[in-house]
């Protein structure tokens, strides 16, 4: 018999995120719960923007307000709507009744803890769903142990018969490895008419949607069946095993990939962490234990030394970050040294050749070409010129208790060890502090300055 082809609908998707997930041991909704630096719910509400849909809808209860921000942080056609009480997948498709019931679409049914399903795996149903006529159609996979699973009974033509849940399934049913992955395409009319006789499954009085398919094929719709090869794509996480499991998978595949098509090189890539987001270029060398999180872009020819973190941040070409080092939120030019034991963040910028050394800190601070900071200094909320030198131990003194305030040093500045900046100052250019100095007032460029606090000693020029 040939396939029969409509003329596609609206797709509208409908992620189901309501549950808290009781096997993760977790006072945390599981959809809440990270893979690859995002929530699991973010992976899923990605793929289903990627589909260019009408409308996201998604089913939250268990932390709603949360996950609503995880959702929404993934994109902007969400919408939501509450399912007060947990009573199960048909329960939950019910609350999306009033959305979704008259919209004349499709609906395809996802689930929030579904991180791994590919963009092209559900374009492949929704084509085969709409080249079968069909009013559902059913993404299955075969398991080698199906246990615990919903099997996919069909008839001697391989017609699809019903869904039979493991607890009810006969000896020679459970024979049968073709599984129910959950994950559905429906006409949006014949799912909600269908949800209608959908009836109590079980003592708590939950309602599944794994019911729809029979009861649509008893109406005399069409149920077909998208036969899918990996079960993997399509697992859920249920547990934190799992969630160690692909998180491996997700990094290891991450690995291998800027390795082949990135020419990255990593010294030990079973000690390496890296997002899948990131962005690492040619020629990089990685050392073990690295993580490097976010959306951080590395660029060419840069050496990172174990036990570095960088988090969403921006490295130039040719920048070294040596051992133990932590970066967040920060961007370093080309050619700059960083570490080891550094620490920037809040938006710390290193322009060309800027060097920050040993135990040095730099928050939301501006370090221009060619100056060097090498050890034991607090840089907060500073703008330091060109070629300046920072000696050992000093700090600037940014915070008077209610504010921050702005410590301003100019380009050719020396600023001797263990020099104080009681902000707000500002240092002129070609100045020197005297080590030990404590600087309450604006320097006059080309001065030497020193005590506490700190007097003009001599002009320099």
């Amino acid at each position: 018999m040939p396939e029969k082809t409509t003329s596609p609908k609206p797709l509208n998707v409908l992620i189901m995120a309501a549950g808290l997930g009781t096997r993760m041991k977790s006072n945390r909704a599981k959809v809440l719960h990270e893979l690859g630096g995002s929530p699991l719910i973010a992976h899923v509400s990605r793929t289903a923007q990627a589909l260019k849909p009408q409308a996201i809808i998604v089913v939250v209860g268990h932390q709603a307000e949360e996950v609503k921000r995880a959702t929404v942080d993934a994109g902007e056609l969400a919408g939501f709507v509450v399912q007060e009480q947990q009573l199960g997948t048909g329960h939950a498709a019910e609350c999306a009744r009033n959305v979704l019931e008259n919209s004349d679409s499709l609906v395809l049914v996802l689930y929030g803890d579904v991180p791994m399903i590919k963009i092209e795996t559900l374009k492949k149903l929704i084509e085969h769903h709409n080249n079968a006529g069909a009013a559902c159609t059913i993404l299955s996979v075969r398991l080698e142990n199906p246990t615990g699973y919903g099997r996919i009974i069909r008839d001697e033509s391989g017609a699809f018969q019903e869904i039979v849940e493991q607890r009810d399934a006969t000896d020679e049913q459970r024979q049968v490895k073709e599984i129910n992955s959950g994950i559905y395409c429906f006409e949006s009319r014949d799912l909600y008419n269908a949800l209608r006789s959908v009836e109590p499954a079980n003592d708590q009085g939950e309602y599944y949607i794994t019911d729809v398919p029979a009861i649509i094929l008893a109406n005399g719709g069409t149920v077909s069946v998208f036969l899918h090869t990996d079960s993997r794509e399509v697992s859920g996480i249920n547990s934190r095993a799992e969630l160690a499991e692909f998180e491996n998978l997700i990094r290891r595949a991450t690995i291998r990939k800027l390795m082949a098509d990135s020419g990255v090189t990593f010294i030990d890539p079973s000690h390496a962490y890296i997002s899948a987001e990131a962005e690492i270029g040619r020629d990089v060398v990685i050392h073990p234990n690295v993580t490097i999180e976010g959306k951080t872009v590395i660029g060419e020819g840069c050496v990172i030394r174990s036990g570095a973190r960088i988090t969403n941040s921006r490295l130039g070409d040719g920048v070294t970050v040596k051992d133990h080092s932590i970066i967040v939120d920060s961007q370093i030019g080309s050619n700059c040294s960083v570490g080891p034991f550094a620490h920037l963040r809040m938006n710390a910028v290193l322009e060309e050749k800027a060097t920050v050394g040993n135990f040095v800190e730099v928050k939301k601070s501006r370090l221009k070409r060619g100056t060097k900071a090498m050890h034991l200094t607090y840089l907060g909320d500073a703008t330091i010129g060109e070629r300046t030198n920072i000696g050992a131990g000093t700090v600037t003194c940014n915070y008077d208790g209610v504010n921050k305030h702005e410590t301003i040093i100019e380009d050719d500045v020396k600023i001797g060890s263990d020099t104080m900046l009681v902000a707000p100052v500002r240092v002129g250019a070609r100045s020197v502090t005297g080590a030990g100095s404590v600087i309450t007032r604006d320097v006059p460029p080309d001065s030497l300055v020193a005590g506490v606090p700190a007097e003009v000693k001599k002009k320099i020029r």
